[in-house]
This record gives structure tokens, sequence and C-alpha cells, in this order.
């Protein structure tokens, strides 16, 4: 079994399926793995939140609730699931245009949001839908991400800066932004630096090292000793300790009708990286990981989630990173790593003096993070179209909105698709001497056309997109060369033809009867001939001129024309 290999069912869940025939040898690695999982999540949890809109301890409670319930549900022994900086964005700029961000509405809706979410996501476990998020091609993912950061970035700049935040459009925030630069606050902007420089270097240094957790407590630090809030430095402020309450509250038929299209937009998004984080943390070992669980065991946390007043929890790929890095067996690590956030929780009054620029640093390295430069290069030197639909998916996340943005890149990629399935190549074949193969002139040196002879290959289904560029395609294939007595079709690739199809194949078996030019059909299968036959053409061509072979069509037909076909050499 390959390291991306990952299986997909609809079987009911084993629970804590990841510590079965756990070991007493896996002690040590999972403390290792849950003790590296808490340094990380910590800062990175409460600084999602705060992305998101949220109270830090939602952040807290988002990571508790997907922790607990993945490892109760989904297989991946190593998956870390928690609040995500690629949706937090996402999901905060869809609910502000319902609700003032961080009002009570707010936060109901985000909370019912969550458990929307976890429902769709937990249905495309239990409908095996998983093959929707494949509609989001590499360039979409990296032109989406892409936004999220630009997203992320000027979101964050206000903090960065110790200025006044703006709101609306991220066009206006940055013109904001721009505005106040003369009120920049030099403790803010030193404090966020310096957190961003550590993060940079613990990474460069060991990636184990939790460069986030350590530049904030020194940051909180720092402030707290110089009592720099007196000198106007923003602070979180007090952050009294809570326990989380179960319930769900401000549900309405029009609440969860005013936030279904975002909750499918976010789901798709978590269902494509949960989906691809357990494909890049298969273990070919003793546990193996399957998608469609792993979807259940996230669709589940973010439900949890949502009743504890949490917001949407998504797989993350730095975490989970981080946990195999650390050699983490199971999602002890996982649960050891909640206990002991929970544990932290009566200790959040230390929070007080925690400047929101220290956050800030941390969301524009995770910013940095996401923005994958070196695919965007990557993809240009591939394609320039495919490079354009990234970069307008990133325009459109950053500038018009995420929901828009994933659909006008979504739709400009289907469309890229049928253009391009509208347009295939109709291919000339040429025999190989000495053998009865038949392959594209060109592919091979020794490959020649018989002379009066024309074999073509049409590899992929005949269907109303693409029937007048085949009829097109063959006709000038005929009249390039005046000698054609014998048009043979390789039908091998054609898997469908419809009912536009067969009249455009009609008006071709016209042509070649007009100029007296003999037709047959070489491999074509059961379904290819089934519709020939409803489409009254099987009768006109004859089953005498469908043929097992290319090579034998050729030479059948030939010697029916009494076209003159030299030995093979």
């Amino acid at each position: 079994m390959s390291r991306n290999a990952a299986r997909t069912d609809t079987r009911p869940a084993v629970l804590l399926s990841s510590l079965r025939g756990y070991r007493r040898a896996w002690v040590g690695a999972d403390a290792r793995a849950a003790l590296t999982l808490l340094a990380i999540a910590v800062p990175e949890q409460l600084a999602t939140a705060r992305l998101a809109g949220m109270p830090p301890l939602t952040g807290v409670y988002a990571f508790v609730a997907g922790s607990v319930m993945f490892a109760m549900l989904g297989s991946s022994p190593q998956l870390s699931v928690g609040a995500d900086s690629t949706v937090a964005p996402l999901f905060a700029a869809g609910v502000a245009g319902l609700a003032a961000t961080g009002s009570p509405r707010y936060m109901q809706l985000v909370a019912i949001l969550a458990v929307l979410v976890g429902l769709l996501v937990a249905a495309v476990w239990l409908l095996a839908l998983g093959w929707i998020a494949e509609f989001l091609s590499t360039p979409i993912i990296t032109g989406f991400l892409a936004g999220v950061a630009i997203i992320i970035v000027v979101h964050q700049l206000p903090d960065l800066l110790g200025i006044a935040a703006g709101s609306g459009s991220t066009v206006h925030r940055f013109t904001t932004i721009a505005d106040h630069l003369d009120d920049t606050h030099g403790w803010a902007l030193a404090i966020g630096a310096g957190v961003l420089g550590c993060v940079v270097a613990a990474e460069r240094i060991d990636r184990r090292l939790p460069g986030a957790l350590i530049g904030l407590v020194i940051a909180t630090g720092l402030t707290a000793a110089a009592h720099l809030h007196e000198h106007g430095l923003p602070i979180l402020g007090a952050v009294t300790p809570t326990a989380p309450k179960f319930e769900l509250t401000g549900l309405s038929l029009s609440a969860v009708g005013r936030l279904a299209p975002l909750a499918a937009i976010v789901a798709l998004v978590i269902v494509t990286q949960s989906a691809a984080t357990t494909r890049a943390f298969a273990d070919p070992g003793t546990h193996g990981s399957d998608v469609g669980r792993d979807l259940l065991g996230v669709g589940a946390g973010n439900v949890l989630a949502g009743f504890v007043g949490a917001f949407p929890v998504n797989a993350s790929p730095p975490r989970t990173a981080a946990v195999a890095a650390a050699s983490g067996r199971t999602q002890a690590a996982g649960l050891g790593a909640a206990a002991a956030i929970l544990l932290l929780v009566p200790a959040a009054s230390l929070l007080t003096d925690l400047p929101p620029a220290a956050l800030a640093g941390v969301l524009v390295y995770v910013a940095g993070r996401i923005f994958r430069g070196r695919e965007l290069a990557s993809i240009a030197r591939f394609s320039r179209f495919e490079l354009a639909l990234a970069l307008v998916t990133m325009l459109a996340v950053a500038l018009i909105g995420v929901v828009q943005g994933i659909g006008v890149a979504v739709g400009l990629a289907i469309l890229d698709r049928t253009r391009i399935s509208a347009r295939p190549k109709l291919h000339v074949l040429g025999r190989i001497p000495g053998t009865t193969s038949w392959v594209p002139l060109g592919t091979r040196d020794a490959a020649a056309p018989v002379p009066g002879v024309l074999v073509v290959l049409f590899a992929t289904a005949l269907w109303y997109a693409n029937a007048v560029n085949f009829r097109a395609q063959l006709r000038r294939a005929v009249a390039a060369d005046p000698d054609v007595r014998l048009v043979v079709l390789d039908a091998a690739g054609m898997t469908d033809i419809d009912y536009t199809g067969c009249r455009a194949l009609s008006v071709v078996l016209d042509d070649l009867a007009r100029r007296q030019i003999a037709f047959g059909i070489a491999r074509a299968g059961a379904h290819v001939r089934e519709n020939l036959a409803r489409g009254g053409l099987l009768e006109r061509i004859g089953d005498d001129n469908l043929f097992a072979a290319v090579d034998g069509a050729v030479a059948a037909l030939s010697e029916r024309t009494r076209t003159t076909q030299p030995a093979a050499p």
C-alpha cells in the first residue's frame, strides 16, 4: 500500500479505532507527540479564534471538540482536527454579512454554522460523495489559499500596526490602513515583528520548537513587566475562564436558510483539505486510513464544536505533520493535548496582557505558509490558462468574497474542461513496418501511412459538443490526400456516441459515398455498436465493416476495394 493510498467506505465506524491493540511501547511516542501538539495548538487556536471574530477560549473548545470526536470516529492515527486558519476567514466574512462581528448574534450564527457544516461533511461520508471535492483543481486550491492569505494579512495589519481596524471589503480595509499609517504604534509593530521573527527562526532551527508559544510568552511577559498597556499598546484584556455550554441558541429555519450556502462552501473546503491530509499521512503499516471515516470524524467534531459555542473545525496539515514528526502512533496524542488544554483553561486570566499584535505576528506567518508562491510559479510554467485560473480565484476570493471566488473559479474550470473536451484531436495513424501495429504519425519514426488508406483515431466520446469538430477534422484529413480510397475509424477510445454524434457521422458517410471512398470501423465497443444501431448507422455501415483490429480492417477493406497495399517489410 502506497503512502498516498486510502480507503473510502460507509461502514459503521469503530470507536477509537486507532487505539485498538494499543501497546505500552507506544506511550512515550504518543506523550511526546501530545506535548508537541499542545505547544503548537495553544497559540494557533487563540490566534484562529481572533481571526474568526470569536472569543479566545472558543478556539480552545474548538480544538478539544475536534480532537475528541475525531479520536472517537476517525481512522487516521495522526490527523489533528481543530480551529483552522484556512476556513476561519471564510466563514467569518460570510457571517459578518448577517450580524456584527463579535456580537451575541454573530456567535450564535457561527455555532449554528458549525453544526450545519458538520452535518454536511458527515453526509459526504454517508452518501459516498467525496468525489465532489475533486472539482477543486490544484490551481483553484492554490489560488483560493493565496486569496485567503491576502485576507488574513489585511485583517491582521491593524493589530500588527496598533491602529484602528476598518470594516467591509478587503479593499476598504486596506484603504483604511493606508489612511492611518501615521498612527502606527511602535511597540505593537515591534512585538508583532518580534513574534513573527521568533516563529520563523524556530521553524528554520527545528520545526519541533514551539516558536509561536515562545513568542507569545515573551510578548505577554514584556507587556506586563513594562506596563506597555499604559503606553497605548492594545491588549486582550480580562479573559474570564468559562465552561462551555452544551446548547444551540438562536436556531431557526430562517437562520438555517441564510447560512446554508455558506455552510456548503465551508464544508467543501473542509472535505477537500481533510481528504488531502488523510491521503498525505496515510499509514502504510498497522493502521490503514479511511477517507470516509475521517470525514465522519471531522463532521462530528464540527457538530460538537457548534454545540459548545465554538466554530467550524478542519483537519490541519501542519499540526498533523508535527504529530507525525514526533512519531505519534495513535490518537492518544490528540486526546492528551486536548485534556492538557482543558486543564489550562482556569489559567486563562494569564492572557490578559497578551497583545493582539503578537497574535497578528503568528497569523501573518500562517498566511505566508498558505501562500504557495512556488506552486504558482510551477503552474505558470505548465499553463498560462491555469495560472490565470489561479490568479482569478485569488483576486476573486480576496477582493469579492470567498464564496463568490470559489464559484467563479469552479465555473471557469468546468468551462475549460468543456472547451478541451469539445476540441479533441483527430489522430492520423501509420503502421509500424514489420508489425500489425498502428500508432499516431510522428510518435514513432518508422510509422508510415499506407498509400490510399486513411486511418484515424478519435480517442474520446463523440457527442454534441465535439461532433462538428470531428466532422471538420475528418473532412480536412480526407481532403489532404486526393488518392484516399479507404477510411478506417479506430474507435478504441470512443466510449460513447450520442444522437448528434450519429448525425455528424452520417454526414461523413454521405461525403465519403460521394467520393466513392470505402469506410470501416475498428475496435468499437458494445455500447458504441448499440448506439450506432439505434441511430440507423450500423445497418448503413454494415456488420461486415466492423472489425476487431485496425490492421485487419485495412487488409479486408483494401482487398474488397482492390486498393494496392504494399507488403510489409
